[in-house]
């Protein structure tokens, strides 16, 4: 019977579920914006992601700050910022933020770099209607 070892396993994962959180919003708190934006990256919350692009564009100087923290997300983390934007850009509430993003990844990325990307081709025809 592997149901007790299943039912650890699960709330272990809860648990660190719950300890990601936690941290996610002690470093908003603490306006460690690249950290956060790593971490909601990483717990693939599209939703988090935006939340901190809002926060780092409400500062001062904001769009200063949001090129500093996307220039510095590794390739993956760039690739999934730039699939969350594809939805937030459909949306007219966060369109402006999609925009922030794509034109700071259009201005310090090379365009041979940015055709390496998984999936820009998809990504592009989605923006193209609504940019």
């Amino acid at each position: 019977d592997v149901t007790e070892i299943e039912e650890k396993e699960a709330q272990a994962k809860q648990e660190e579920q719950i300890m990601k959180e936690q941290e996610l919003s002690n470093l908003l708190h603490e306006k460690r914006y690249l950290k956060a934006l790593g971490l909601a990256i990483s717990l693939d919350r599209p939703h988090t992601v935006l939340t901190v692009v809002k926060a780092i564009l409400k500062e001062p100087e904001g769009r200063k700050r949001l090129e500093e923290n996307v220039v510095r997300l590794r390739k993956d983390q760039k690739e999934a910022v730039l699939s969350f934007l594809v939805t937030w850009n459909t949306n007219s509430r966060n369109c402006h933020e999609a925009q922030a993003v794509m034109e700071t990844l259009l201005k310090h990325e090379a365009p041979d770099t940015l055709l390496q990307f998984s999936g820009i081709k998809s990504a592009v025809e989605s923006l193209l209607p609504y940019t």
